[in-house]
């Protein structure tokens, strides 16, 4: 990804550059970010920051398999002698968890004032941008030895319980990660009891030889691109990695009949912890993180990051959130019963 070097109004301009690893050792950094996002999209936009600031910036990234869920325990760990200044998430619900929890500090960026207010948090603890959506991956070739008729194809969420689909079909276990937060998304929707059902049935299936259980997104992009799988659940940003490679695949958005729940969409989050040992810098950071240009860049990159602003650019293949249903979530209420669902998944797919 080539990034530009364009001068943001909300930064000032230094002139030595840094570039710092958490991993290293060395001087004390001017700012330590913790991220979730995949570290071969984040990694370039920090250090455009750097570019842009002479600011050392320590960064921590996630991997896939402990995607999110690590790092936020870690954050928890450290809450008496805090050690990180930004929190970049790369989904929603762990982060109102630590709102919820007192860990985060207010701070009102200016930088997201065009933001839509539905992906911003009322009392500043967090501001969402760069979106994903949940979305089948559909290998064509396997599809279409089973089924001519595409229109018969997986369509929903529900078709991961019907066969013949559960039999080729594929969803990441729900323990971390945006399949975690989809999963939480599903019990606030349909109540405990019917996704402890749904729950059950997919390891139950899966013990039985049907529904694979993937250790992550990207490994069941790769599996479905590969024909060991017909179909399965991930994010934009896995399928346009797929379409990239030249995989024989198509991307469906789950339940957008009328009266159908509709795609989830989640957004990125960024929020500054709570006696952040550099705040200032990390508010900074923060309001770079939240510019038009980082989300025209995540567009552009790779990932495919879906514009939370209309007016942002993006390529034709990066769809807009105008371009399907919705799902209807409300993010506080899933986020402070996170926790709870965690265990509950956990004691499902664990045992």
């Amino acid at each position: 990804m080539q990034l530009p070097r364009r001068r943001l109004g909300v930064l000032v301009p230094l002139v030595v550059s840094f570039f710092a690893l958490g991993a290293c050792s060395g001087p004390e950094p001017d700012v330590v970010i913790y991220t979730a996002m995949d570290q071969v999209h984040s990694e370039e936009i920090l250090r455009l920051f750097q570019e842009r600031t002479g600011l050392t910036v320590r960064m921590e990234f996630d991997t896939e398999a402990n995607k999110t869920v690590g790092m936020v325990s870690r954050l928890r760990q450290e809450a008496h002698d805090p050690r990180c200044d930004v929190f970049w998430n790369n989904e929603i619900a762990n982060t109102i968890a630590l709102a919820k929890e007192g860990l985060l500090e207010p701070y009102d960026s200016p930088a997201a004032a065009d933001i839509p207010e539905s992906y911003r948090d009322p009392e500043h603890h967090w501001t969402g941008f760069a979106l994903r959506a949940r979305c089948l991956i559909l290998n064509t070739e396997r599809l279409g030895e089973l089924e001519s008729d595409p229109s018969r194809w997986p369509s929903s969420i529900l078709d991961l319980e019907s066969s013949p689909w559960n039999d080729v079909g594929s969803v990441a276990r729900p323990l971390t990660g945006t399949t975690l937060t989809h999963f939480a998304v599903l019990y606030d929707l349909w109540g405990d009891e019917e996704a402890r059902r749904f729950v059950n049935d997919l390891v139950a299936d899966n013990a039985n030889g049907g529904v694979a259980l993937a250790s992550g997104n990207g490994p069941l992009m790769r599996k479905v691109g590969e024909g060991a799988l017909a179909w399965g659940f991930t994010d934009t940003d896995d399928f346009n990695v797929a379409r990239l490679r030249g995989y024989p695949v198509e991307r469906r958005f789950p339940d957008q009949g009328e009266s159908e729940m509709g795609t989830l969409v989640i957004p990125n989050t960024v929020a500054l912890m709570k006696n952040a040992p550099h705040p200032d810098n990390g508010r900074l950071l923060i309001d770079f993180l939240l510019s038009k240009e980082v989300e025209e860049l995540l567009a552009k990159a790779d990932s495919a990051q879906i514009p939370t602003r209309a007016d942002v650019p993006r390529p034709a293949h990066v769809p807009s959130i105008a371009d399907m249903r919705v799902m209807a979530v409300d993010w506080e209420r899933v986020g402070a019963d996170l926790p709870r669902v965690q265990d509950d998944l956990k004691t499902a797919f664990l045992r």
